[in-house]
């Protein structure tokens, strides 16, 4: 791993220091999670370090528990922080079963809080309280007021003393209405899935009792595995974030055990030799994981994978390294074997990789990016912002940082304003086509943005200067100046965008330049549209549309935007298209163009996004089937891809499309730098 690798020359003497952070920082920022982890390991006293970041990853829930109630008290309820697909109701119980023979409603009492219930809840502690039972209180965040009565009652428990084998036991999601007194008092526990594919895997296949397995028929033993691979797949896809899902969803050991019974009961006792395997994918992937799916896109990810591994070949020795090259990637099913055989089969499989997930290998990057700047962003939101610098130090302090800033940015959109009423009083009304009128939207849109940023910035100048009295919207832009944030307002009124403060000031330049050229011939469009600096990008694309009803007399409703990829570059085109429009700025993310074959293929390695050359986009009556030799690319603004979808896109392909489907091939229009 690179974190590992040693440094050259004379920065050798930074090993195992904490000044090797900062180069892992500047160089592999990808990198960085797991070189903090490492630092840790070496840097705590007497081995202490790989205590600390494993924790109990080796105990099962019930373990941990056990290990809590030694530490627990009568006055020290347990807080279990509920995740997707956890219930902590079982491990209490067998654990009480196990400690005070457990019976319900005799020393065991279980309320699930909502209206009405926190009588019950409280009569309940009470009688516990005073003759020593457990007590479970599930999901009190769902009665944040009532959360407050109960710290003052267990105030008053912890004042008279409760009898020694009193047990509070409480659950709750998240959230900001549990009274600050409950949790300091209380033992903070979690059942989160496990980390990695092989251990999701594990446990997914640990839900199938052994006896039960070994009594089902082999294709049952064969699908299950599958199924439990599947399931592994779309819990960690996920940490892929955009790429992997436009949104997160709940999925849960439920989702596979439904699922299970399902093929129980499709399977058990039929006389068909053929496996339907069509109505299985439409059970599993529309109805038991598609019941949580809302994204058209994420659903087609999980009909794709379905659609992959749900066929014969799971019967006999199928690839589980879907659309890879196999000879830097292979695992294949055991085929129908006992249960020993399968957990062995996945103890022995290779060390994870994007490409069980049919990404590619730079996916890895993308998250670990992400994840190193949640982590300095935290760090960041930390430090004082109060007071100035020390002396000597040569810093400026937060509120002169902002109001430098202030004054910088003033001085930069002061004087952006497009006079939009002049220009279309001097289009006639046939010179004021499609492309027009989304011009003079874009430029009322940028009249807005640049208003409201005037106005804030000269309100919290006055505001520095004292002759205006500070409010609390000019504390928040003070605020965000000094973190180099965007402003609330300035987001609402502006484009979508994912740039710290100054790239976007910088990209805003860009636009208002784009606007500069039309502005100067309002008559003609450019010959290549960067549409990534649109508001609203999908105005243009109506645009074309628009104008191909009126010369075709076709209905707006019933056309599509289709692309076509050219070989040139912006420089290259010397006038417009004949059809449609050429458009640039776009970015290819999970896949590269090849300008040679005029078509999709991997990506090269560390290359997350790759520029798409100009691409002529046109209008045409709707398809009514797909073609096997084109991708339908999703195009979003940003990154962070849902909500901002634009339209879908057309690109060649020589390779299966739902290759690219679960590589989460998409076209950015903004991603963030230049």
């Amino acid at each position: 791993a690179p974190e590992g690798s040693k440094l050259p020359l004379d920065w050798k003497r930074l090993e195992n220091t904490f000044q090797k952070l900062l180069v892992i920082r500047c160089l592999r920022p990808d990198r960085m999670a797991m070189a903090l982890s490492n630092w840790i390991r070496h840097a705590m006293p007497n081995g202490t370090g790989s205590e600390y970041m494993d924790c109990d990853a080796s105990l099962s829930f019930y373990e941990v528990l056990y290990s809590a109630h030694e530490d627990s008290t009568s006055a020290t309820p347990f807080f279990f922080i509920l995740s997707p697909g956890a219930d902590p109701v079982k491990e209490v119980e067998a654990l009480g079963r196990k400690l005070i023979q457990l019976q319900a409603n005799v020393n065991y009492h279980n309320v699930a809080m909502g209206q009405g219930q926190d009588v019950v809840a409280m009569a309940k502690l009470d009688l516990g309280h005073k003759e020593g039972h457990w007590v479970m209180l599930q999901n009190v965040h769902l009665m944040p007021a009532w959360c407050v009565e109960l710290e003052k009652r267990l105030n008053s428990f912890e004042a008279e003393g409760s009898h020694p084998n009193f047990r509070l036991f409480l659950s709750a999601d998240p959230a900001k209405g549990i009274p600050i007194g409950v949790l300091e008092r209380s033992i903070k526990l979690t059942n989160e899935p496990p980390q990695g594919l092989q251990a999701n895997l594990r446990r997914s296949f640990a839900l199938f009792q052994k006896d039960d397995f070994e009594e089902r028929d082999s294709k049952i033993k064969a699908i299950l595995f599958g199924l439990c691979h599947f399931h592994s797949l779309m819990l960690e896809r996920k940490k892929f974030g955009a790429l992997g899902f436009n949104m997160k969803y709940p999925f849960s050991a439920g989702d596979l055990r439904d699922s299970a019974s399902v093929l129980y009961n499709y399977l058990e006792g039929s006389t068909s030799v053929k496996i339907p395997w069509e109505d299985l994918r439409y059970i599993f992937g529309e109805i038991m994981y598609g019941g949580h799916i809302v994204d058209d896109w994420d659903r087609k990810t999980c009909s794709n994978y379905l659609q992959y591994f749900m066929q014969d070949d799971l019967l006999d020795e199928q690839e589980m390294v879907p659309y890879a090259d196999h000879s830097r990637l292979s695992w294949k099913t055991p085929g129908p074997s006992p249960h020993d055989k399968y957990l062995e089969h996945i103890d022995n499989m290779p060390p994870e990789s994007p490409l069980f997930f049919g990404m590619h290998p730079n996916a890895e990057i993308g998250f670990r990016t992400e994840q190193c700047r949640r982590i300095f962003e935290l760090l960041h939101t930390l430090q004082p912002k109060e007071g100035g610098p020390e002396e000597g130090d040569g810093g400026t302090s937060p509120m002169t940082h902002a109001e430098e800033l202030c004054d910088e940015i003033l001085s930069d959109v002061r004087d952006i304003k497009y006079m939009t009423e002049d220009i279309a009083r001097n289009l006639t009304d046939d010179d004021k086509g499609p492309y027009q009128f989304v011009f003079l939207q874009e430029c009322d849109a940028m009249n807005a943005l640049a208003y409201e940023m005037v106005r804030g910035l000269n309100e919290l100048q006055l505001g520095f200067k004292g002759e205006l009295t500070t409010t609390e919207q000019m504390e928040q832009l003070a605020e965000a100046l000094y973190n180099e944030t965007l402003p609330l307002w300035w987001v609402k009124l502006g484009f979508p965008s994912t740039r710290p403060l100054r790239s976007w000031l910088a990209n805003l330049k860009d636009r208002c330049a784009q606007l500069d050229d039309w502005v100067a011939e309002p008559l003609n469009i450019p010959k290549v549209v960067d549409i990534s600096k649109f508001f609203s990008p999908q105005s243009f694309l109506t645009a074309i549309k628009q104008l191909c009803c009126q010369v075709n007399k076709l209905e707006l409703d019933k056309l599509q935007v289709f692309t076509e990829v050219t070989k040139r570059d912006v420089k290259q085109v010397d006038q417009p298209a004949r059809e449609g429009a050429f458009v640039t700025g776009m970015y290819l993310e999970g896949a590269r163009w090849d300008m040679n074959t005029n078509s999709l293929e991997d990506s090269k390695p560390k290359e997350t996004f790759t520029r798409m050359p100009v691409i002529n986009c046109k209008a045409g009556p709707q398809l009514d089937r797909d073609d096997k030799n084109l991708y339908t690319c999703p195009t979003y603004c940003v990154p962070t891809r849902r909500p901002y979808f634009v339209f879908a896109a057309q690109l060649r392909t020589k390779h299966p499309p739902a290759k690219w489907v679960l590589a989460g091939v998409a076209l950015i229009l903004d991603i963030g730098f230049t």
